[in-house]
């Protein structure tokens, strides 16, 4: 990977919507040449009290890493058997997806353009605090695109 190389960062919650932004920005990147860095946030600050004490065990916090990190090998998995697109990193990060997303992984991975759902998992989360998506399109140090389509640029159609 040459240093003009454009670098997608895709943010992931295991989201309907997270996924079909995985799909478009991996067709994105195979169509084009471009690298995609898949990220999951684990947001551990709803695991701390008031003192800043964790409130769950390592245990359960290793098995949250483990099991995102399952989750990550799959999406890479279908980006190789569905586009036979391999130039894709995973990584699991953890505190505030708002400010990762924005800052911190920008900073340190040199993303040009991050490509999300319109919206996660959290509901309440976004009625308190605003949506991790409206945060990073105002915010973000490189370009948002955010995805409302499927792949072939549908409109998306909800499991549920």
């Amino acid at each position: 990977m040459t240093e003009d190389t454009i670098k997608i960062l895709v943010p992931v919650d295991g989201s309907e919507s997270a996924e079909r932004a995985f799909d478009k920005a991996v067709k994105i990147a195979a169509n084009n040449g471009y690298h995609v860095d898949v990220l999951n946030v684990i947001d551990t600050r709803q695991f701390m009290g008031e003192m800043q004490d964790t409130l769950i065990s390592g245990d359960t916090i290793y098995q949250m890493t483990q099991d995102s990190e399952e989750y990550l090998k799959s999406l890479k998995q279908w980006a190789h058997d569905n586009l036979a697109f391999d130039d894709l990193d995973y990584h699991i990060r953890y505190g505030s997806p708002k400010r990762i997303i924005s800052y911190d992984f920008i900073k340190d991975h040199h993303n040009n353009l991050i490509v999300m759902g319109a919206t996660g998992l959290n509901a309440v989360e976004r009625m308190l605090m605003g949506s991790v998506t409206e945060y990073v399109n105002q915010h973000a140090m490189a370009d948002v695109l955010i995805v409302r389509t499927d792949i072939d640029n549908m409109p998306a159609k909800s499991n549920k």
